[in-house]
């Protein structure tokens, strides 16, 4: 047994942000590791030198704790394994490659990236299935080796794949998979500025960390026999594997960048619940067996198994997404909204402090059912922030008549007799107007809805009534009336 405790890892590259397919990775990692008592950790492959980014850790760190995705063991967390930056762990590779050297299961190649050009064009042209390194390096003797050594010619280190094997291996997702090594190249080890390739690497770290189960995305299950080979070679007991399946576009091709938004800060800055989308990102490739589709965090730990995750590919569907975004919102506490809508006019040109607690909490009352993200409370009810200064023209059009600025400074002579109107207050004289006018209440309430806030749609009207005042709304019919013209 590789160790008693299940110890899993989420290993991202630094170069860039961290991708939803990449969350769905390290959520599934992180829900098995507290579903089975385990521990979750962050690892950061940075060995590929060329497509490092400046602040992609960082940025990468950020985005797992606001999805709630707190590692065990990692660059800025405790852990007895570390380091866990690659980058910072080149001897340790350095010493297995030569390790693989000796044994025979890997040898030193110095082939120019001329010979190797030509090598596949060459293949190509015999219409090969593969291009494959051609072990002209293996059959060097010793004595040439030791030469180009010494000499300093450029070098990388190659897998030694022997022909005609069949690697096996057990995937807790997909069962039995089986390869034929005469498909498998002799892989680049460690290339020629020194660092690792992710194969190597990726092997030896997670045996010295002593990772139990490898859970990562079908894009690496043609790796997994390199990976097999060199378990064996150095005669390690290997962990058992889970290959998750593909994210799809709805036309079912790979989810990519082309296509829309894949990075979690572009979902973060677009105003979606980290709740909503850590809990879409979980249904994408797995269920509980049931019909249930709204999780919280805590419910997702207690059902989640390996088990349950899908073969086939999972859809991404945006339509999805916005509606457990509503679903979540709504479940929210008035109080709890206040904070984020108070964080949203922070981030606003509005000034928070024209706003009390005690207001805004009437604005979520009238408003909650009506929005499905936070910014919505700005942008569906502008009017319940700063008066209008503009009115639908559609709505003028239609119920704003040459006798509608009488009608509304009877109704503002009625409003002004309230003392601190409750929302029933402001119906009864509103009904007590329309009586005395002798009109219909249709032919009154649009005009009021229009001059108090400039639009014909909205929660009711005697709600935003109560919220605005008695003395915002006599200001706003007053502005309207002379505003307007039918």
């Amino acid at each position: 047994m590789i160790n008693e405790t299940p110890r899993v890892r989420f290993a991202p590259s630094p170069t860039g942000y961290l991708h939803v397919g990449g969350l769905r990775t390290a959520l599934y990692n992180f829900l098995f590791a507290r579903r089975n008592n385990g521990r979750f950790i962050l690892r950061i492959e940075d060995t590929d030198r060329k497509r490092f980014v400046e602040g992609a850790v960082e940025n990468l760190v950020a985005s797992l704790k606001w999805c709630g995705l707190e590692f065990d063991e990692g660059p800025d967390a405790a852990g007895d394994v570390g380091p866990y930056m690659q980058s910072r762990r080149l001897d340790i590779y350095d010493y297995h490659a030569k390790q693989l050297i000796e044994s025979g299961h890997a040898y030193y190649c110095f082939c120019t990236p001329e010979r190797l050009n030509a090598l596949r064009e060459e293949q190509q042209k015999q219409k090969l299935p593969q291009a494959k390194y051609d072990k002209h390096c293996l059959h060097l003797s010793k004595d040439e080796i030791e030469k180009s050594l010494a000499s300093g010619i450029d070098k990388v280190i190659r897998l030694n794949v022997e022909p005609n094997q069949k690697i096996i291996f057990e995937d807790i997702i997909r069962g039995r998979v089986e390869f034929d090594s005469n498909n498998i190249d002799d892989q680049v080890l460690i290339k020629s500025d020194g660092y690792p390739t992710y194969h190597l690497a990726n092997v030896v770290d997670d045996h010295l960390m002593k990772i139990t189960h490898v859970i990562r995305g079908e894009e690496w299950l043609s790796s997994t026999p390199k990976h097999i080979l060199l378990y064996d070679f150095f005669n390690w007991e290997k962990p058992e594997f889970a290959h998750l399946p593909l994210l799809l576009n709805p036309d079912r091709s790979k989810l990519s960048k082309r296509q829309g938004d894949v990075a979690v800060e572009d979902y973060r800055a677009k105003g979606y619940l980290k709740e909503a989308l850590v809990n879409f990102v979980a249904l994408l490739g797995w269920n509980a067996g049931d019909d249930k589709e709204f999780y919280y965090m805590n419910e997702l730990i207690e059902k989640f198994s390996l088990e349950r995750v899908n073969k086939s590919g999972a859809v991404f569907d945006l339509e999805k997404l916005n509606w457990l975004n509503a679903e979540h919102l709504r479940k929210k506490t008035d109080n709890e909204i206040l904070q984020l809508l108070k964080e949203e006019i922070n981030h606003s040109a509005l000034d928070i402090s024209q706003y009390p607690d005690e207001y805004l909490l009437k604005v979520i009352t009238a408003m909650k059912e009506r929005v499905s993200f936070i910014h919505e409370f700005l942008s569906k009810s502008p009017y319940l922030f700063e008066a209008p200064k503009e009115y639908e023209q559609a709505a003028i059009a239609k119920g704003w008549k040459p006798e509608t600025p009488e009608e509304l400074k009877k109704l503002c002579s009625a409003f002004s007799n309230l003392e601190n109107p409750s929302k029933e207050d402001f119906e009864q004289a509103f009904e007590k107007a329309v009586g005395e006018l002798n009109i219909s209440k249709g032919k009154l309430i649009h005009p009021l809805r229009l001059a108090v806030s400039g639009m014909s749609t909205g929660p009711g009207m005697f709600d935003i009534l109560f919220i605005l005042g008695k003395e915002e709304v006599i200001k706003r019919i007053n502005n309207a009336v002379e505003t307007i013209r039918a």
